[in-house]
């Protein structure tokens, strides 16, 4: 799957890029490369919080969704940007990306009042192994 996102406004650090593609890692569930669509490129890493962070649910303001044309959670993709390091990835739970799943609109939103980490462990889900019976 590839996508192209449109930011509403720059993402923090990469400014004035707003047109971003948003790539698939194959073989990676809910993995993705979100590259700036122009040059030079930048390129970050990015997890699906549904399928890596199930129990993540940061409070999004009707502005923010407004801003994106949200009306309902299920349209929109919410994404975290993860940092791989040898020690182990962290994913920034204080500023997910938000993309309106239809239009591709999208936001870094930096989430005021709330409290989570900016550098969670990205606990590693084993794939359930099918048995043949």
């Amino acid at each position: 799957m590839s996508a192209s996102l449109t930011f509403v406004t720059p993402p923090p650090g990469l400014d004035p890029a707003v047109d971003f593609v948003l790539d698939e890692i194959e073989g990676a569930n809910g993995l993705y490369a979100l590259s700036t669509a122009g040059t030079p490129r930048s390129r970050l890493f990015v997890v699906d919080a549904a399928v890596h962070l199930p129990d993540y649910s940061p409070y999004i303001t009707d502005e923010q969704s407004s801003s994106l044309g949200v009306t309902r959670p299920q349209d929109a993709l919410l994404l975290v940007v993860a940092n791989p390091a040898p020690t182990g990835t962290t994913v920034n739970l204080m500023a997910p990306i938000v993309v309106n799943a239809s239009t591709g609109a999208s936001a870094q939103l930096i989430l005021e009042g709330q409290d989570w980490p900016l550098r969670a462990a990205l606990a590693r889900h084993e794939q359930p192994v099918a048995v043949a019976v």
